[in-house]
């Protein structure tokens, strides 16, 4: 296929991705149709069913790809060299949360995809595997910290790896549904729970 023509469908593609995104912020996911959606998009029902079968197949493909940007930027920050501190990690994670939670960015379903997820199996499936990864993600962090001397040698790092990601779900539910969150705010609170290491002196 020719490349101009690959450039066109994913043009399309996104046309309708984005439309269906910001009526799903304005109306809810429940409350939008697809009716909704051709109007937004300025598409023929025909050509919006050329890219997505249903309303669940626009969730899952916002929410696989939102899925895999998260992921890449955590563990971007997570095996770091040298190792960043947790307050480091927690705002440039957080920054980015925060880019894509502005205007109709896909964060801001974030807590509707969760309630989604409990009785869409599909749609479960990829916000559980998200999960999972950000946790995983945690833990590997925390072994980290504990080779470094920033915890102790025997810490429980999938323990850690629980608490520590309910970080994201914490500062996204604060920042969109309170907006008093920053990226700031947050890193300094981590650096209060995770001070730096007392210099080693040496006689």
């Amino acid at each position: 296929m020719p490349r101009v023509s690959e450039e066109h469908l994913e043009r399309r593609r996104r046309q309708i991705v984005d439309a269906a995104r910001a009526c799903f912020i304005r109306k809810g996911l429940h409350e939008t149709s697809m009716q909704d959606i051709f109007a937004e998009s300025g598409l023929s029902a025909g050509a919006v069913y050329r890219y997505f079968k249903s309303k669940n197949e626009i969730v899952d493909e916002i929410v696989s790809s939102t899925r895999g940007d998260l992921l890449s930027v955590l563990s971007d920050l997570v095996h770091a060299e040298p190792l960043l501190a947790p307050d480091e990690v927690c705002r440039a994670a957080c920054e980015h949360i925060r880019d894509l939670a502005s205007g109709n960015g896909p964060v801001r379903l974030a807590a509707q995809a969760w309630a989604m997820a409990a009785h869409d199996e599909h749609v479960g499936a990829h916000v559980r595997e998200t999960m999972v990864g950000v946790r995983d993600l945690w833990s590997a962090y925390a072994r980290r910290l504990a080779a470094a001397g920033r915890l102790p040698a025997d810490v429980d790092a999938e323990a850690a790896g629980q608490v520590l990601f309910g970080l994201f779900p914490g500062f996204i539910l604060q920042y969109v549904l309170l907006g008093d969150a920053t990226p700031e705010t947050l890193a300094r609170g981590v650096r209060a729970l995770f001070p730096a290491p007392a210099p080693v002196t040496r006689g």
